[in-house]
């Protein structure tokens, strides 16, 4: 969104306010514009890694910055976060999650904007990026080696990160980084990206195969000189919540 639609809108609610058949207590009020942003995570080259758009519009030109924009009247938060995904990065049909809101006065030089975040995970054999809208390019970038972000959006990517984890050992959300079948060791990759730490074979696999979140394909894969390892598949490919 340019700057000069902004001041369309500001008008707008401006002449709104003085006229007298909308002179309600409501209307003493400002009111702030809303937007949606999306953190969305990939596993590629065994690195956890973040898709960023470039902005071809000031403010924070030419710097990076997370897919987002205004919400459309009539459009709910989650068509909103939807569709401007798809807009900048032809990422279209994937799992969003509500992250959170945020709300500091000056998160955007333009105007009083608050936004409320999502985060999404998806298998990196599913995505053809291209930028579109305002990006002049789209990109993964590793999470350990972020460029500096435009707004608050590196707040919001560490808070997707951290609740990432959290999710992460309590339910099936991993499926999402996979592909449909895969193997035990290809899981606890996953894990450990995530997680930012290894974990011992045993005990993940022992936890892993009592979860009752994974089934035996009946199906083998080489990995490296080994004999081939088993696959695996989710009992149900959508996150689901494991008892604690």
């Amino acid at each position: 969104m340019t700057d000069s639609f902004i001041e369309t809108i500001q008008k707008s609610k401006n002449s709104a306010s003085g006229n007298a058949v909308h002179s309600t207590v409501l209307s003493c009020y400002e009111t702030p514009l809303v937007t949606v942003d999306i953190v969305l995570c990939t596993v590629i080259q065994n690195q956890l890694k973040v898709l960023l758009i470039q902005r071809k519009q000031p403010p924070y030109e030419h710097m990076w910055a997370i897919p987002g924009g205004f919400i459309h009247v009539g459009e709910t938060l989650e068509q909103a976060a939807s569709r401007r995904l798809l807009e900048e990065t032809n990422v279209n049909n994937i799992y969003l999650e509500q992250l959170g809101s945020f709300g500091q006065p000056d998160r955007d030089p333009r105007a009083r904007v608050i936004t409320v975040a999502y985060y999404a995970l998806v298998s990196a054999e599913k995505l053809h990026l291209q930028a579109h809208a305002n990006a002049e390019d789209v990109k993964w970038f590793s999470v350990s080696e972020l460029p500096e972000l435009a707004f608050d959006h590196h707040e919001i990517v560490q808070m997707a990160l951290a609740k990432l984890k959290r999710h992460l050992e309590s339910s099936s959300v991993a499926f999402q980084l996979l592909p449909e079948k895969f193997t035990l060791t290809e899981l606890q990759r996953v894990y450990e990206l995530v997680l930012g730490k290894p974990l011992d074979k045993r005990n993940f696999r022992k936890k892993i195969l009592a979860s009752d979140i994974l089934k035996d394909t009946g199906e083998t894969k080489m990995e490296g000189y080994h004999r081939p390892a088993q696959l695996y598949a989710f009992t149900r490919r959508s996150p689901v919540t494991q008892a604690s």
